[in-house]
């Protein structure tokens, strides 16, 4: 403890709001995440079905939700956070916290993972596709079957390269007033010159970083044929 007081004495010091922070960060990261996970699924998939082509082929559905996306992708992340305070508060009662960042991160994460998901479903072969509805096979059987099947480790490269962001947007979420360890880097790193608590808040966030890519590097490996 003598050790680690001389070198990160302000971590010590604070050494019981890092729980706090982490536990904050992972809110922010697994619940927006899982939420993003579906609505991206089911966003991405649309796109696929629905674009000219398609097996379900719409052009007024793709239309309007390609722009969609491309318009929630477009705005950064701080100014959506602003942009949303009326309808987060709304949904949360709060625009602070964790709850005040939920809203927020979903919006800014969902239509980036979409995107990563058309095209993990646009790289399946379009014989099998045409095999699938020479056979018989339903819309929705051809989606589950052969779209979402071929493309698991697609979407797990997909699903890692967006947890990963979304810890950098729950970084950005916390220099607002959402907590986490954003909130703590901010807070005491910058604002009062701790700079020992920065370097053990990007050690923490590495180590997160490591362990997503890590697992998502493992399904892919074990899902590719």
């Amino acid at each position: 403890m003598s050790w680690l007081s001389e070198w990160i004495p302000n971590v010590v010091e604070l050494a019981d709001e890092f729980p706090a922070g982490i536990m904050q960060t992972l809110q922010m990261l697994l619940i927006p995440g899982a939420i993003s996970f579906v609505l991206g699924v089911i966003f991405g998939v649309t796109l696929i079905v629905t674009r000219k082509g398609g097996i379900m082929e719409n052009r007024i559905i793709f239309f309007l939700l390609d722009k969609l996306v491309n318009l929630f992708r477009s705005i950064p992340f701080i100014i959506l956070m602003t942009l949303l305070v009326g309808v987060t508060r709304f949904l949360t009662g709060t625009s602070i916290g964790v709850a005040g960042a939920l809203p927020s991160l979903v919006v800014g994460t969902t239509p980036f993972f979409s995107r990563q998901i058309e095209s993990a479903l646009a790289e399946v072969d379009q014989g099998v596709i045409e095999a699938s509805q020479a056979m018989g096979l339903s819309p929705m059987q051809i989606i589950v079957r052969v779209y979402l099947r071929e493309s698991i480790p697609g979407i797990a490269r997909a699903t890692t390269i967006t947890l990963i962001s979304l810890v950098g947007l729950t970084a950005i979420a916390g220099a607002i007033g959402a907590g986490g360890l954003g909130d703590m880097a901010i807070r005491y790193g910058y604002h009062r010159n701790m700079y020992d608590v920065t370097y053990v808040v990007v050690i923490i966030i590495l180590v997160m970083i490591t362990l997503i890519q890590t697992i998502g590097d493992v399904i892919v490996k074990k899902t590719s044929h």
